[in-house]
């Protein structure tokens, strides 16, 4: 899968970083629909091992069954420490890796973070998304910013996630008697149709199955990384 190049990752100071996120937020799409039937849609997730490495799994799901159909793997050693608000800089480079590895181009990608649900509306989803000639979508299982109601107990119902007057984001039931996801633009793509792929994606769980697949894979690949990080 082709990535773009919008900027070199490696150490930034954190004044230097809010300034690239802010400059990156600028430039991201919140408007557009999708318009052909959904087949294809990837997962991305990524978890840190005790050594310090990143471990970054990248799930092709086909619908109207979600099997997966192809996977792809990446992992490192992050370029910068962790700051608050700032973790895209951290994740963003081995997801793209992984993501660079996958043979087939998905309809949609779902990241297992928050797109423009940020205090900057740049989280990991939107900055992996600027990246990518692919709609993208974000995908939270705990609030990062904003406040809302809480979403009717079926499947479907959903409340506004607000921030300084900005609706910047949607809490979705998936499935009855479970928490509610965070759903977010990523970049290239509305937030109502955005809600509505993410809850096409869900299966007997309350994550839509790509991103569930990829957040078993890669806390396999960091409880089972060995010390030097392979």
């Amino acid at each position: 899968m082709r990535t773009r190049a919008l900027h070199p990752f490696g150490p930034l100071a954190r004044r230097e970083a809010i300034r690239l996120q802010e400059w990156l937020a600028g430039h991201v799409v919140a408007r557009g629909s999708f318009r052909r039937k959904l087949r294809l849609v990837a997962g991305v997730d990524c978890s840190p091992s005790p050594d310090g490495y990143l471990h970054a799994a990248v799930v092709l799901c086909e619908a109207p069954t979600w099997a997966v159909v192809e996977e792809a793997h990446a992992s490192g050693q992050p370029a910068m420490p962790y700051h608050t608000g700032l973790l895209s800089f951290r994740e963003a480079p081995i997801a793209l890796e992984a993501l660079r590895k996958l043979r087939t181009r998905p309809d949609a990608v779902l990241v297992d973070g928050h797109g423009r649900a940020h205090p900057r509306r740049l989280g990991l989803a939107s900055h992996v998304g600027l990246h990518l000639d692919v709609p993208t979508i974000g995908v939270g299982k705990t609030r990062l910013v904003g406040t809302h109601g809480e979403p009717g107990p079926k499947p479907g119902a959903w409340a506004a996630l607000t921030d300084r007057g900005e609706q910047i984001g949607i809490v979705l039931r998936t499935r009855r008697g479970v928490r509610p996801v965070y759903v977010s633009v990523g970049h290239g793509l509305g937030l109502l149709p955005s809600a509505r792929i993410v809850l096409a994606c869900v299966t007997r769980y309350r994550l839509p199955e790509p991103i569930r697949q990829a957040d078993l894979r890669s806390r396999r690949m960091a409880r089972t990384a060995a010390p030097s990080g392979a």
